[in-house]
């Protein structure tokens, strides 16, 4: 593989399972016992909004018990390090995820395409607040006041966040890479196709193959606490 410029990284659950971070789905379809229906999409929050904030609550709480492994502080490195190695060269770091483990571990340019759990949305007056705390009791919104608050989260049937910065910056990428993904959730899953029409060269690193896994180049297995670390130091030894 060519010395690429402008990188392109997507991650998924499996970038965090190693933090103690359970991925989006597990056995059955369930997501920590809940179905996906019920807990992660609009018309789940309508018909049962207590249900709904106390599962995000929950996870809120979690998410901040846990501290970012390997393959985050590596892809932190790599996004620090490549513009020094490559010239105006950048790296573009797309999550699907929704804890705050990329940020943590030093990520800057990071686009968390479905939203974060460390945040809160107001639909009263549409602004979004960092958010820490518990939502089933309807707190007041820190701008308007009204009890309107609800998980910044992009549910199934709702836009991620951000689509154009993506595409702007996948419109630009020479090499893209998707880590820890399972490449069954679009538009993300999609993204791959994309760099290939666009002449990208592309990099799957996954605890095992993808959906998508024969869009790829190259495919690498193992933890990604392994691997991402590996191939970071790999790309920033590489001359």
């Amino acid at each position: 593989m060519s010395l690429p410029q402008n990188i392109v990284i997507l991650t998924g659950a499996g970038v965090s399972a190693e933090s103690g971070i359970d991925t989006f789905r597990g056995g059955g379809g369930l997501w920590e016992q809940h179905r996906v229906e019920d807990v992660a999409t609009p018309e789940a929050f309508a018909r049962d909004p207590d249900l709904v904030l106390r599962f995000y609550d929950m996870r809120r709480a979690a998410i901040q018990e846990k501290a970012p492994n390997a393959a985050h502080r590596a892809l932190a490195r790599l996004e620090r390090e490549w513009p020094i190695k490559v010239p105006d060269g950048s790296v573009t770091l797309v999550t699907q995820n929704v804890d705050d483990l990329h940020l943590r571990a030093g990520s800057e340019r990071l686009i968390a395409m479905h939203g974060q759990h460390l945040s809160a949305w107001c639909t009263a007056c549409d602004t979004r607040h960092a958010w820490t705390g518990p939502l089933i009791d309807r707190p007041p919104c820190p701008a308007c006041a009204a009890p309107a608050l609800r998980p910044d989260i992009v549910w199934f049937g709702e836009v991620p966040y951000r689509m154009d910065e993506i595409h702007a910056a996948m419109a630009q990428a020479d090499l893209f890479v998707s880590i820890g993904t399972s490449g069954a959730v679009y538009p993300a899953a999609g993204f791959v196709r994309l760099a290939r029409e666009i002449g990208a060269e592309t990099l799957e690193l996954n605890l095992e193959r993808s959906q998508g896994s024969a869009w790829f180049h190259e495919t690498r297995l193992g933890p990604a606490t392994q691997i991402v670390p590996d191939w970071v130091d790999e790309l920033l030894k590489t001359r």
